[in-house]
């Protein structure tokens, strides 16, 4: 019956995203979140809202914060880390609060799929188990019922031979059973946000399709919200709505998913496509932003990106560079000085 309930639920939330578009009411908002590690600021002033059955995609290089902003916001930094800001789930302020309240949203109301299966599942208790104790945690059942509740997880997320397959061990799966076991464990609790992190990490391309698939058919059948954290960028424009550009710890550029490929604005999210190899065009020689991340410990000040951008003018090095809307669009923010104005005439770009 509840199933069947939120079946109905999902169907609605989906009808409403085909003619109104994604649903306005936020589920999340992260306000000013910080994340310093021994004193080094890694993570600066990240503010995002998310919605109901909204799917949001984060993209950048390894190291601009895709998954610190997440580690953090579930208080899954360790003690080096000195977090600040705000992360409201619901209304309710997640950040320091509470381990025991932080243990039932976890998992709960919010789920996170980790980048390696393998390492995330226990290698020394059957995959059943482990489903079961999120189930009985998060759902409050008894074994009987978590158990047969378990084989219909594994059911949903394509494991033959459930019944079986529960009493196994991780190291009796493959790559890509591993992560749909991973996500049957991240949908035992009926999260509201599930947060996939480079779901796809060293499988082959076509598990990589199966995997993608069944988190936007599952996405479709339960009405939750995704964030999916991934270095794809054609994968990120297919499967989600909206997609946060993210460079040096900094939002650089937020946009529709559908203007990603085509119409990015900001010169890294440019630089990122044009290392994309072509498919169908002639060979040639892959575009590589110049540079390296800048040191944490000496970013410099002004825009993060001036070292490396090729049009950067003398400006850039001197002013935080906020988010700005394109042409009046809201939907479509980038924190670069050439999004709003051109440089004035005879100013060059700097040295």
């Amino acid at each position: 019956m509840a199933h069947t309930l939120n079946r109905l639920k999902a169907d609605a939330a989906s009808m409403m995203r085909d003619e109104q578009g994604p649903c306005m009411e936020a589920i999340l908002q992260i306000a000013g979140l910080r994340v310093a590690f021994d004193g080094v600021p890694t993570l600066r002033a990240i503010n995002l809202t998310l919605a109901r059955g909204e799917s949001l995609g984060m993209v950048g290089e390894s190291g601009c914060g895709k998954s610190v902003t997440w580690l953090a916001a579930l208080g899954l930094l360790t003690r080096r880390a000195k977090v600040t800001g705000s992360v409201r789930l619901a209304g309710e302020e997640l950040l320091h609060a509470p381990a025991s309240r932080l243990d039932k949203m976890r998992g709960g109301q919010i789920a996170m799929i980790f980048q390696d299966p393998a390492s995330a599942l226990n290698p020394v208790h059957r995959v059943g188990d482990q489903i079961i104790e999120s189930l009985r945690l998060h759902r409050g059942m008894d074994h009987r019922t978590a158990q047969v509740e378990a084989r219909r997880l594994l059911d949903q997320v394509g494991i033959p031979d459930a019944a079986r397959r529960l009493g196994a061990y991780p190291h009796e799966f493959s790559g890509g059973q591993n992560q749909r076991v991973m996500i049957a464990m991240a949908l035992a609790g009926q999260p509201d946000i599930l947060i996939a992190d480079e779901p796809t990490t060293a499988l082959d391309v076509t598990i990589q399709a199966q995997i993608l698939e069944l988190l936007r058919q599952i996405q479709r059948e339960t009405g939750m919200a995704l964030v999916l954290i991934s270095h794809d960028l054609g994968v990120v424009s297919e499967i989600c709505e909206r997609v946060m550009v993210l460079y040096g710890g900094h939002i650089v550029e937020e946009l529709p998913a559908d203007r990603l490929l085509n119409q990015p604005a900001h010169p890294y999210t440019k630089g990122l496509l044009a290392a994309l190899p072509s498919l169908d065009g002639p060979r040639q020689r892959l575009f590589a932003i110049p540079g390296v991340v800048p040191n944490a410990a000496a970013f410099p000040p002004g825009c993060p990106f001036a070292p490396r951008c090729d049009r950067r003018i003398g400006r850039c090095r001197e002013w935080a560079i906020e988010l700005a809307s394109l042409d009046g669009d809201s939907r479509h923010r980038a924190a670069c000085l050439h999004v709003t104005s051109e440089p004035p005439a005879g100013e060059v770009v700097a040295a």
